[in-house]
Parts: C-alpha cells; structure tokens; sequence
C-alpha cells in the first residue's frame, strides 16, 4: 500500500548570457556531469533531471510554472553555477508551488591556483551566485532549504535525500484520506481537532463512518481468503496457543483476518490511505480490530486509536517520508523511575506497528479489560533500539502546533511474560526530567508518531513548508 506516483525531482541551473555562449556551453556540460553522477550515487532515493540553463527571467518562469503542473515532479533543486541576478528568479519563484532546495557547491572541489585567471573565475562564481540568490529566496519568504558542501561527498548527497523524501511526503500530505470509524473517544481531548483547517493547511481529508458500514465488508469476506490470510501468518509469525486451545485461538485469529481483508478492500474501494478505530464503537463487531490493524500498518497504512485522526494522518505521512521504515503510531504508557534508568514505555492496547520489531513477532490471543467483546489477537514483540523522533501534532484552537523529541530507543533485558501487548521503550532527550516537562508544557499528546528512521531536521523541513509552528525537544 505504501506506494505514491514516480516522483522525480528537477535540476535547474542559474547563469546568465553575460559571459558569452562558449561559458553557458560549459555550464550545461558540468551539469550534466553532475546529474549523472548524482544519479548514478545510488544516495538519491529519486531521480533528477535537468533542465534548460536558467539565464533569464522567461526561461525561468516558464520551467516553474511546468514544475507545478507535472504531478510526476516532487521539487526542484537549484544551484547557481555562475551569478544569477536575483531579479530574474522573483517571478518563477513567487509561482513556485512545490519545494525548493538551493545546493550551495562548486562543480570543482580546489581553486586551481598554478591556472586560476578571470575567465575561470567568472564562470566558476557560485559563491557569489549563492548570495545573490539566496537573498531573493529570504526576501520571497520561500521557507526553501539550503544544502552546501561539495556535491561529490557522500554527507552532501544523503542531505539531498533526506530533503527528497520531506517532498515527497508534503507533496503526498495532499492524497492523505482518513477513515474514521466511528467518532472520538469521549472525554479525551487530545484526540479532537478543526478538521477544515488541517485539510487547508496540510491537505488531509477526513471523513466518518459509522462501523456498520465496516461491519458490511466484514460480512462478505470469504472463508477461503481468511485461510488463505492464516498460511501466510504461519509464514510470518509465531504462533502462541497460550492458554487457549488451537481451535479456539485460530477462531480469534481469524475474526483479525476477516477485519484485516475487510478494512483493507474498505480503504481501496474509497481511497483512503489512513483511518481510525474506536473501542467505544464495536457495534457489530466480535472483537476490536488489533492483528488486523498491526498488519495494516505494516503495509503503510496510517493509524492512531481512539479516533484520533490527526495521529493518524500523520503516521502515513511519515511513513511516505521514511519509506515505511521502523515508523508507527505510538503512546506513552508508563514510567520506569528507578534512578538512572528513567525511562517511558510505549504500547497500546493492541495496536504497536511491527516495522518496529526488533524480533520475530509472535500471535497470542489475551483478553481485553474495555471494549466488552471476545478477547482479540494480536502481535507481541519488543521494539527496537536506535535514536530516533516522536512527533505529537496539537491543536490549540486557533493553531496547530507540531511537537519533537529527539529519544533513544533501547531493546528491553528484562522478559515480561504476563505482558500481552508489544513494547517500545525509549530514553528521553535531554534528559527525563527536563524532557517529560517540557513535553508537558508544551501541550505534547500521548498518542505520537515514533521513526528511527528520520531526523529532526526533516520533521522541522516539513513543519516550515506547511508554516506550521514546532517545537524541538532535545
């Protein structure tokens, strides 16, 4: 399911006729060899391509103006190989509706100072091209990232991506759809948001269902697809009887399998790439959907509990950014408050992704405390380990406002057999203390997103394009 478009990016080149058609032939000739080399790196996750010389304000125009009408292209990617002027980029840039990066480099790594003259100095004058056009951008308030460095270095390249995957994820933030089956839990406020306005400013279209309309598709799933779902969990998984009998667990596991098929088909048929469950509203249902819901997320799907549907968003969105990698909706559960080993553990009451397994992951079933219905299955693992983000979006009435932790998550030593659910623990950044309350303070909500594969700096990238506020914890 995690799929978008083939999104490529394109290479636009700043000079100018000023220095004669022999220089401008020379230019095209480095930018080629540039994005040859850049593509063949093997560092881009995407392709790109290069364009005309941008030697005039037409020319310009008119290449930004295709940027924003080709769906296929996610942004552009400048460099100013010569001086630019400035004045010739306002109106391309003003109509530039997709995001920007300027790579601040040099085609050459050394000045050649035995052969150095004028003519290799005004061809080779990035250093002032980037001023010139760096200032435009500021002045326009384009919110455009900045990557400088040799474009040859790895360290350089791996920016360049990272900064490719935050497009791709903003241009997709447009596609996301939420179904929310049922509404909010109530009483819980965190959950709640202005749905017009996270569709105005992120592009997320919401919409409700009312589980019945579930419940249909759950009715006409076929005895052979669900034993058809069962062999390939034998392939994936383990499985554990417990205390059940083998009859009665396969019957648990294959109420998941029938929500499993039946949510999906639900989410294709109306286009929905994210959605919502609430354990208040299971009218119709045999159990609260668990598995199933853990299995869709490993697919891509966004999702958050409780009917949170801004969570929920916001874990397919960077899911899109982290190709899918070690990347799942979450929520604080408890301390650990020994001394020195301040600590939060995270889970839920069923559903913890399993792109964040660092074991094979295992089926039980287990009874569960709310929701009155037959006790589910579900995934059991422990998370992984590595330094990573856990993003909260809030909504405070008259903004939203994007919530980052910088945490380090750490595999747990200690076995915790009567556990039914997955478990991720993390140390919080800087330190417990300070970061738990600062957390607070700011309004952060238990229900987060949690990636081991993405970087502050492309969380705040995103949060700039979509002039939404944050704040950064670390």
């Amino acid at each position: 399911m995690l799929t978008t478009e083939k999104k490529e990016f394109w290479f636009v080149v700043g000079s100018q006729h000023l220095y004669g058609e022999e220089a401008l032939a020379e230019v095209k000739a480095h930018a080629q060899t540039m994005t040859d080399a850049l593509n063949e790196s093997g560092i881009l996750p995407y392709r790109l391509v290069l364009q005309d010389l941008a030697v005039s304000a037409d020319k310009i125009t008119s290449i930004m103006k295709e940027i924003n009408y080709r769906d296929e292209v996610a942004g552009v990617i400048t460099w100013m190989h010569t001086f630019s002027p400035a004045k010739m980029w306002i109106r391309g840039t003003k109509l530039l509706q997709k995001p920007l990066l300027h790579l601040a480099t040099q085609f050459n790594e050394s000045i050649p100072w035995t052969t150095i003259d004028m003519d290799f100095m005004n061809l080779n004058q990035s250093a002032h091209g980037d001023r010139e056009y760096g200032f435009i951008n500021a002045r326009l308030n384009k919110q455009n990232k900045v990557v400088v460095g040799y474009w040859q270095r790895a360290e350089v390249q791996q920016q360049i991506a990272d900064w490719m995957d935050v497009a791709v994820a903003y241009n997709e933030s447009f596609n996301i759809k939420v179904a929310r089956f049922g509404d909010n839990m109530r009483n819980v406020g965190v959950t709640e948001g202005d749905k017009i306005e996270a569709q105005i400013q992120f592009g997320w279209t919401v919409d409700y269902f009312g589980i019945g309309d579930l419940v249909q598709y759950v009715n006409d799933v076929k005895d052979e697809e669900i034993d058809d779902l069962l062999a390939e969990y034998a392939d994936l998984y383990e499985f554990d009887y417990g205390t059940y009998s083998k009859e009665d667990w396969e019957k648990s596991v294959k109420v998941q399998a029938s929500y499993e098929i039946a949510i999906k088909r639900f989410l294709d048929d109306g286009g929905y790439n994210a959605f919502t469950t609430n354990f208040e509203v299971l009218y119709g249902m045999k159990q609260l959907p668990g598995l199933a819901v853990q299995r869709l997320m490993a697919q891509g799907y966004g999702f958050a509990g409780e009917g949170d549907w801004k969570t929920a968003a916001l874990d397919r969105l960077l899911k899109v950014m982290s190709h899918n990698q070690s990347t799942g909706f979450m929520e604080d559960y408890t301390y650990e408050l020994a001394a020195g080993k301040e600590s939060v553990l995270q889970s839920h009451m069923l559903e913890v992704d399993p792109t964040l397994a660092s074991n094979k992951p295992k089926i039980i079933v287990s009874p569960l405390g709310i929701g009155d219905r037959e006790d589910p299955a579900r995934l059991v693992f422990d998370g992984k380990a590595g330094d990573g983000v856990v993003v909260s979006m809030a909504d405070f009435g008259i903004h939203y406002k994007l919530l980052i932790n910088e945490v380090s998550l750490f595999e747990p030593t200690v076995p915790a057999p009567k556990l039914p659910v997955a478990r991720v623990l993390w140390d919080i950044k800087p330190n417990f203390q300070d970061g738990v309350k600062a957390w607070i303070e700011n309004g952060g909500g238990h229900h987060t997103v949690v990636s081991l594969n993405l970087t502050t700096d492309q969380i705040i990238t995103y949060a700039k394009l979509v002039d939404l506020e944050y704040v950064v914890i670390n």
